[in-house]
């Protein structure tokens, strides 16, 4: 197992380097420059042409684009993501702190869609072709089809506005994360409970099932004890891709209930040119979902004990 995770450690590193040639690649082709709305923003009019080439020069923007990256990359790899144009702050720092609210809310929507989806699918594989099967399939697609920021919308409006059970936005308590955590879930859990009704019939069909069956063992216990362990492998790869995505997707659900997140932090980064932040944040984000799937892989092990790494 061990020499297996260091392999994959090792294969890291190519696609992180990728990753981060793409992202500088992008953001220094697009149209603007970062000192001159810098400047712009701080001294609210027109800027001279001399003011700005005096910021870029201390920015270090006037450097050759090969220049630029190297410095970049050479500080990523011992942890140094630079200082932020913006904000003028370090780039890890700023990071640290909004991902602390980004991750509660991937975990509060991994946790709903990991309920309803599992509940939902396994329901809907036990009732097959009968109208609990239906009901529960038609709401999967719902989930799968809903544009996240008209539900959080909706839900702001119901529970919030009119029912007055949780706040509309902002907040650092529990009842906070609820309507977020509802609102990233929902499609994921659309996704696994599809998936997991198709992988638990495909299951219960198998002959050891049948033969456990015979036995006389009760429902539940076939459920649980031999079909949902053997079902659950293309469940958990899912459910480490959603994760991910949740992790790098957040932004419309943090924008909608007014989070202060990595999304909104990468956004705001692009918007203002922010080199160094929008390169921290991409490859921060892309170092967690790799380890994410990293993890996933190993649990294969734990759940299927027939399923060795070398």
């Amino acid at each position: 197992m061990l020499p297996y995770i260091g392999n994959r450690l090792f294969q890291l590193i190519p696609v992180l380097f990728l990753i981060s040639l793409i992202v500088f690649a992008i953001m220094h082709a697009l149209p603007g420059d970062p000192a001159q709305l810098m400047l712009a923003g701080a001294e609210g009019g027109a800027v001279t042409p001399e003011r700005i080439d005096e910021l870029r020069e201390q920015m270090g923007l006037n450097d050759p684009l090969p220049v630029q990256y190297l410095r970049f990359i050479s500080g990523a790899v011992v942890g140094d993501l630079g200082d932020s144009i913006r904000l003028r702050s370090p780039v890890l720092e700023l990071i640290l702190d909004r991902f602390g609210s980004t991750l509660q809310l991937s975990i509060g929507g991994l946790i709903f869609a990991l309920v309803i989806g599992l509940s939902t699918g396994i329901i809907a594989a036990l009732r097959q072709n009968t109208w609990i099967d239906t009901a529960t399939m038609m709401l999967a697609y719902v989930g799968v089809s809903m544009p996240i920021f008209w539900l959080g919308l909706l839900l702001i409006l119901i529970f919030a506005f009119r029912l007055d059970w949780f706040p509309p936005a902002g907040g650092s308590g529990l009842d906070s994360l609820i309507l977020p955590s509802i609102t990233l879930g929902f499609v994921s859990a659309g996704v696994i409970s599809r998936l997991t009704r198709s992988s638990l019939i495909e299951v219960m069909n198998e002959d050891y099932i049948r033969t456990a069956k015979a036995k006389g063992l009760p429902e539940w216990l076939l459920v649980i004890r031999h079909g949902l362990k053997n079902a659950l492998i293309p469940v958990i790869t899912m459910l480490g891709l959603q994760f991910g995505g949740m992790l790098a997707g957040a932004v419309v659900t943090e924008t909608v209930f007014s989070r202060p997140g990595l999304g909104r932090l990468t956004v705001s980064a692009i918007l203002w040119k922010d080199y160094p932040l929008v390169q921290g944040c991409v490859l921060f984000l892309a170092v967690v979902y790799l380890l994410v799937n990293l993890l996933v892989d190993v649990s294969y092990a734990w759940i299927d004990p027939r399923i060795h790494y070398e």
